[in-house]
């Protein structure tokens, strides 16, 4: 590695050193997540040699895929060899941001059948998530596919077992489960620093055009650009549109809509930092407030889910929500609510504020006691002053805790670089394809919630839906 590049990871870990994770005076005291941090850097102060080089290709050459490939290269020793596109002009883009050696596609069989070809990155529609997956996979590729993991629950268990049986990779692309950030929450959690847990808050608002999925077409957008008889494929005949294409989150046919693009991030951080296998009820409702370019998803949604009682942790209710149209201007973040307190996670860091009630209950104030006769407003008052000492009377107080990954830190690089560690080393990632199912279908859940008016009862251990 460079020299500069060598200094530039030195100050990096300095950083991560200075970093105030938490007060000296707090009991919690092993700083996992900033080793974890360490060690995720650490591993590439080294040389790679050809035989550490990773071959990747990507198929879906779209916005996420572009984000994928672009941090799967920063990660030492990958290599991109090959992109696929049903659009040709995302080819020749390819070609110009990669060189001419690239070779390109429209047919992901194509791709598939290269013997340079390590690992795939599936970034299309969601409508082609699993397909393509088990095809990789009976090809002996690893996988790094997008959220959700599949377009139906019914695809789930498919991919769980094929992803069993290949002994290949695979990860599913929602980044926070790889985060330093989440890493520190799930390390408070357990810590027990908020107390039981009850109730997980997680809200994904936005506010523009683009956040709301509609993107600048290309102008040349036709039959003749996209191979839309491939795009169809398996489906009902439908003529040529280039919204279903290109804003293809918007319509159910090829994509999940705001559960399965936005809940799913959700979910697999609460699950990640939980430790749970899952809900068993999701219920959903919503509506089209806004963006009405006649998409056939909603544009506000939320969902109500309820955790059992596992080994893993206590029950909790989790809510979830998605503005398209929030007058705050967008907002994210995802409060973990325990019976002494709250950790936030919030803009790259996480905020912990303690509320702890006394040993001895309330009394005196908006109280029922001064409704009673004088006497026996004595009579309670002295014997709850006998009862209880001032020190039981007040509130425990704590400091707060406050955690921000360093500047310049990029989880989705720590993503992409477990799964390459994970190809290299045949180890084994966080997000395979059990937990990319066990996020997935209670997202996906909420879209049968919503458009069946019901309750959609789950079985989390055994990952199938219950009657």
């Amino acid at each position: 590695m460079s020299n500069n590049t060598s200094e530039s990871r030195r100050k990096f870990l300095q950083q991560l050193g200075s970093t105030s994770l938490l007060l000296a005076s707090n009991p919690l005291s092993s700083f996992a997540s900033r080793e974890k941090a360490e060690e995720r850097i650490l591993r590439y102060q080294k040389k790679f040699t050809a035989n550490d080089q990773v071959n990747v290709a990507v198929i879906g050459f779209g916005i996420q895929g572009h984000m994928d490939v672009g941090t799967a290269l920063k990660v030492p020793g990958v290599k991109l060899v090959a992109a696929c596109d049903l659009y040709k002009g995302r080819l020749l883009n390819a070609k110009e941001m990669y060189g001419n050696d690239i070779f390109t596609t429209q047919n992901y069989q194509e791709i598939l059948d290269r013997k340079d070809v390590d690992a795939v990155i599936i970034a299309t529609s969601d409508h082609w998530h699993a397909r393509i997956t088990k095809e990789a996979l009976k090809k002996g590729k690893h996988i790094y596919c997008e959220k959700p993991m599949v377009h139906y629950i019914s695809e789930g268990m498919g991919v769980v077992e094929a992803a069993k049986a290949s002994n290949k990779i695979v990860q599913v692309g929602s980044q926070r489960v790889s985060s330093v950030v989440f890493a520190k929450a799930q390390e408070l959690l357990k810590s027990g620093e908020i107390g039981k847990l009850n109730m997980v808050n997680a809200v994904y608002d936005r506010q523009s055009s683009i956040g709301a999925w509609e993107y600048t077409m290309p102008s040349d957008a036709s039959p003749e650009t996209v191979d839309w008889n491939k795009y169809v494929e398996g489906m009902n005949k439908q003529s040529w549109d280039p919204k279903k294409f290109f804003w293809w989150r918007n319509y159910k046919d090829f994509g999940t809509g705001v559960a399965g693009d936005l809940f799913v991030h959700l979910l697999s951080g609460t699950h990640f930092i939980t430790g749970s296998k899952g809900p068993e009820k999701i219920f959903a409702a919503g509506q089209l407030s806004y963006w009405k370019d006649g998409r056939d998803v909603p544009d506000v949604m939320t969902g109500i889910i309820q955790y059992p009682d596992s080994p893993e942790h206590p029950a909790f209710e989790l809510t979830l929500q998605v503005n398209f149209i929030s007058g705050t201007g967008g907002s994210e973040s995802t409060k973990f609510v325990g019976e002494e307190g709250v950790i936030e996670i919030k803009n790259n860091g996480l905020t912990v504020h303690h509320s702890i009630m006394p040993k001895a209950p309330g009394f005196g104030g908006y109280d029922a006691v001064f409704t009673y006769p004088k006497a026996m407003q004595d009579t309670l008052t002295q014997q709850y002053n006998a009862k209880y000492t001032a020190d039981e009377k007040k509130a425990v107080s704590k400091p707060d805790i406050n955690f921000k990954a360093p500047t310049g830190y990029n989880e989705h690089l720590d993503h992409h670089t477990h799964f390459f560690d994970a190809i290299r080393t045949n180890g084994t990632v966080v997000e395979d394809a059990t937990f990319g199912f066990r996020a997935a279908a209670p997202a996906l859940a909420c879209n049968a919630s919503y458009f069946e008016k019901k309750i959609i009862n789950w079985d989390p251990v055994n990952m199938k839906l219950k009657p």
